[in-house]
């Protein structure tokens, strides 16, 4: 089964019963979490983006060591690897709990709030220096931006409290970050 996705129309699911009980069928966006709160396609879209989107970060992260002339960038990158790797892996964990995939197959990645380009990727792998700190402020700032409207989208429709808890937290560093890159006076 595919997961729903937030402008879809609730999917039918099947939810097993318990030992000795019958399964039944309902509308994804009723379904509960083994905990009991609630959850709906929004929660879900947004965790499966959010786990793209993070991992996009880290790649531009980790070029950030071996190729930045500033330390502010350096540091700016190891702030984003310490926070987003274990974010990916809470995403995971909530999507693995409600049996949903990590990656909805039908989503266009490269179109999210954003996102950058693989050639954008890669000319940022090839910068060194001053002209990798320029790029890896530009886009990290545009990346964090998008992850901002992604947050405001999950406000917007999600109704699981802990995956808004841990929303909002994503958006205060990602701001905090934004800030702070734009005081370095690299772009």
């Amino acid at each position: 089964m595919s997961a729903p996705s937030a402008s879809s129309s609730p999917a039918r699911v099947i939810v097993p019963g318990k030992p000795g009980e019958s399964a039944t069928v309902t509308d994804s966006d009723k379904v509960q979490a083994p905990n009991g709160t609630p959850y709906n396609a929004a929660d879900v879209t947004y965790a499966q983006m959010m786990i793209a989107h993070h991992a996009q970060a880290l790649v531009m992260a980790d070029l950030a060591p071996d190729r930045a002339a500033a330390a502010g960038v350096k540091n700016i990158a190891g702030r984003i690897t310490a926070a987003q790797g274990p974010e990916i892996s809470v995403l995971r964990t909530w999507l693995s709990e409600r049996g949903q995939p990590e990656s909805d197959p039908a989503h266009d990645h490269a179109t999210m709030p954003g996102m950058q380009s693989t050639a954008a990727v890669t000319e940022l792998t090839a910068a060194r220096g001053a002209d990798f700190d320029r790029r890896f402020v530009a886009m990290m700032t545009e990346h964090h931006r998008g992850a901002l409207t992604m947050v405001r989208d999950l406000f917007k429709s999600g109704s699981d409290e802990r995956l808004a808890k841990m929303a909002k937290e994503t958006a205060i560093e990602q701001d905090i970050e934004i800030r702070r890159m734009a005081d370095l006076g690299v772009s």
